[in-house]
């Protein structure tokens, strides 16, 4: 994908003395009183914002914060505990600007932080003035949030189609380029790992998907509507019934292509939902109607275990089972580390696969984790983002 860099812009010497503007992704959850009880987000900005300070600068940088409501400032919505906590990280005081729309003043070396862009009227329109006024205020607009690439919006759209140049940032082009080598151009064998609780919330991606990939292994509730789909019982377990259709297409798509989706031979089940119930391993055909399958059993486990340590590409979003819960957690445990300990490149999205990568330690044996939810999922569905739109037309002027 052709879009500007802005760390080419910066080693070509571009930059110094320019007014760089960053729309970045500081979204961090907060406690009852406010403080960041979680600043992985901070913390991958600093890079773009050091890299704009080093090569000489006046750098500004916004995000969202929240869901405030447009044109009706609030304190809970102030990015003033972002900044302290950034300011923190890179040793530095940073000012926080309100009421920035019309005018900001900040010299280069300077580092200014522009109050919540979402209370602004018209941003999540992408109301043309609004973005007009915006894209007055920088000489570079760099685009380095990647969890807003597919909101087209005043600060992450509009702005890029007026500013002077528009570019992407590192965390951007990063996920670019991981997107690319995962779903443009993989090594094969491909295969995907879709889980989650119902098939209708990414009915899209799994087509998408049995289009392309060698592999679709699907988990969670997902997987049991294709237990039903395969002529199997199921239980009380979680499943969207009217769907099967759907599913079975998905089958049907992937079979004509030599390709599989692998339906769990075993599974775990329980009687009830909950930490404490009684984990039962038994076949899927053994399944009884009070059961609630909450695992793969082991056998599939340890089956898809093999197939993705033998994998070219691995793209994972979602949890096979209830991994939160000890007793359910084996399905997942086992494909977390067969995806670490293959030579496969990775890419893994999504709040639940992040929390999965977190609890098994496995984050530095992923090949990219990306940060952005709805935007990766979007991606996944064959979606060409808005930012990747704007970025890549602004660069073939």
């Amino acid at each position: 994908m052709n879009v500007i860099r802005f760390s080419d812009l910066c080693a070509q010497g571009k930059v110094a003395g320019k007014r760089v503007f960053i729309r970045a992704d500081l979204n961090v959850p907060q406690d009852d009183a406010g403080n960041i009880t979680e600043d992985t987000r901070v913390r991958a900005s600093v890079p773009c914002i050091e890299m704009a300070l080093k090569a000489g600068a006046a750098v500004m940088v916004t995000s969202h914060l929240g869901r405030p409501t447009e044109g009706a400032f609030k304190p809970e919505d102030s990015l003033s505990p972002v900044a302290r906590r950034m300011g923190e990280l890179m040793g530095r005081e940073i000012p926080v600007l309100a009421d920035w729309v019309d005018g900001v003043t900040v010299v280069p070396g300077q580092l200014v932080m522009l109050e919540n862009c979402r209370v602004n009227k018209g941003e999540k329109k992408n109301n043309e003035e609004l973005a007009k006024k915006m894209a007055a205020l920088c000489d570079i607009f760099v685009h380095d949030a990647f969890g807003t690439a597919h909101r087209a919006e005043a600060s992450t759209y509009g702005i890029a189609e007026f500013a002077p140049i528009a570019c992407a940032g590192p965390l951007l082009a990063a996920e670019m380029d991981a997107i690319t080598k995962a779903l443009l151009a993989p090594k094969r064998p491909l295969v995907a790992i879709v889980a989650g609780s119902k098939v209708s919330t990414k009915l899209t991606i799994l087509k998408a998907l049995a289009a392309n990939v060698d592999q679709l292994i699907v988990g969670g509730g997902i997987a049991n509507t294709f237990l039903l789909a395969a002529g199997m019982k199921i239980g009380k377990s979680l499943a969207e019934p009217d769907l099967l259709a759907e599913a079975t297409a998905v089958i049907e798509a992937m079979r004509a292509r030599g390709a599989a989706v692998p339906i769990p031979t075993d599974v775990v089940t329980a009687k009830s939902f909950s930490a404490d119930a009684v984990a039962t391993t038994k076949l899927a055909t053994e399944v009884e109607d009070d059961d609630l399958i909450l695992d793969i059993g082991p056998v599939t486990a340890q089956l898809l275990a093999d197939q993705l340590k033998s994998a070219g590409t691995i793209v994972w979003n979602g949890p096979v089972g209830v991994f939160e819960f000890a007793a359910f957690e084996n399905g997942t445990k086992t494909i977390a580390h067969a995806i670490a300990e293959s030579s496969a490149f990775s890419i893994a999205g999504g709040g639940d696969t992040l929390a999965a990568i977190a609890k098994y330690g496995i984050e530095h044996k992923i090949g990219y984790i990306s940060t952005g939810g709805g935007a990766f999922l979007e991606v996944l569905e064959g979606k060409t983002l808005p930012a990747f739109e704007i970025l890549s037309r602004r660069a073939a002027q």
